[in-house]
C-alpha cells in the first residue's frame, strides 16, 4: 500500500479521512495524494434542472483551494514531508489544481493501491455516498470508509467478514498487507447468511498461511433473518472483541437488492463507528 489517494471536501469525516490515512501511510511509507472532489453537474441537475446551483458544479476555485488548504494544513501539521518521487516514500502531493467531479475517483483510483473516504450519511454535514459508489464500482481498489470519530489505531485487531463470496476473496487479498501486521485477526462467519464456499476456518487457515495471526469465528444468526441481521452482527461483534478495522466485501448482492430487501453492506455502511475496508 506504498500510495494512497485521498478525494478531499468539507465534511464531518474528513478528519478521520486524513488521519486513517496518515495512519496507513506511516505503517508502509506511503504517498499520500489529495484532490479536491465535487458533485457532478448530473447530481445537481437531477435536483432541480433550472436553477443556478447546476453551475456550481463546474469549476469553483474557491472550492478547490478550500479543500488544498484543508488537505496541506492537515499534513504540515503532523510533519508530513511534501513530494512525490520515486519510489514512494512518506509523504504528500497535491498535483491538480482543479477540483474534479465524483466520477474521477473512480478513474484516478485505478494507479492507486488505496482510496480513503468518509461514511456517508443523510445530514448535510456528512460524506456523500457518490464518491464512496465510484471508489467501489469504477477503479477496481480496495476503499478504506472512514467514521467521523478520528481513529487512534488501524489494524492492530482486525476483524473479517467471511461470507465465503468471491468478493470477500478479492477484498482479503487487497487486505493482506494490513492483515500481516495486525497482532489479532479474527475470520468471522455468521451461519446461514453466507453464500456457499469454504469455510470460515479455510479462510483463516488461508490467511496463516501467509503469515496472518488468523482464527475463526462461527456463530448463528438465531432468531434475527433480516437482510440487515449479517451486518448487525458483524458489528456487535467488532465492537465486542475491540477491533479497529473490518474488512468486508461491498454488495455480495445487488445494490438493487439491498435497497429493498436489505443487506449486509448496507447496514455496515449506515451503523459502523469503527473503519472499514471494503472492496467490490
Amino acid at each position: 500500500m506504498k500510495t494512497i489517494l485521498i478525494p478531499t471536501e468539507d465534511h464531518d469525516a474528513m478528519p478521520a479521512v486524513l488521519e486513517g490515512a496518515r495512519l496507513v501511510a506511516q505503517m508502509f511509507d506511503s504517498y499520500m495524494e489529495g484532490f479536491s472532489v465535487r458533485p457532478s453537474a448530473a447530481s445537481y441537475a437531477s435536483i432541480e434542472p433550472v436553477s443556478s446551483l447546476a453551475l456550481s458544479a463546474t469549476y469553483d476555485p474557491e472550492t478547490a483551494t478550500h479543500a488544498r488548504d484543508l488537505f496541506e494544513t492537515f499534513m504540515r501539521a503532523h510533519n508530513v514531508p511534501a513530494g512525490s518521487g520515486e519510489p514512494a516514500v512518506y509523504s504528500y502531493g497535491w498535483p491538480r489544481p482543479e477540483s474534479a467531479e465524483d466520477y474521477f475517483i473512480g478513474s484516478l483510483g485505478r494507479v492507486f493501491d488505496l482510496i480513503v473516504l468518509g461514511k456517508p450519511g443523510p445530514n448535510p454535514e456528512n460524506a456523500r455516498a457518490a464518491p464512496l459508489e465510484s471508489a467501489l464500482f469504477e477503479a477496481g481498489r480496495p476503499v478504506l470508509i472512514m467514521p467521523p470519530a478520528v481513529p487512534k489505531t488501524i489494524g492492530r485487531n482486525v476483524l473479517v467478514s467471511w461470507n465465503h463470496s468471491t468478493e470477500q476473496a478479492h477484498t482479503n487479498s487487497f487486505a493482506m498487507p494490513l492483515l500481516k501486521l495486525a497482532e489479532k485477526v479474527t475470520v468471522l462467519t455468521v451461519a446461514g447468511g453466507s453464500t456457499v464456499g469454504p469455510s470460515g476456518e479455510e479462510a483463516a487457515r488461508h490467511l496463516r498461511q501467509n503469515g496472518v495471526k488468523a482464527t475463526a469465528l462461527t456463530i448463528k444468526r438465531s432468531e434475527r433473518t433480516s437482510g440487515e441481521a449479517v451486518g448487525e452482527i458483524t458489528l456487535e461483534h467488532a465492537d465486542k472483541l475491540g477491533c479497529d478495522l473490518l474488512v468486508k466485501s461491498a454488495y455480495t448482492q445487488s445494490r438493487l437488492r439491498q435497497m429493498i430487501f436489505g443487506g449486509a453492506t448496507r447496514q455496515v455502511l449506515a451503523r459502523a463507528t469503527l473503519p472499514v475496508m471494503m472492496a467490490h
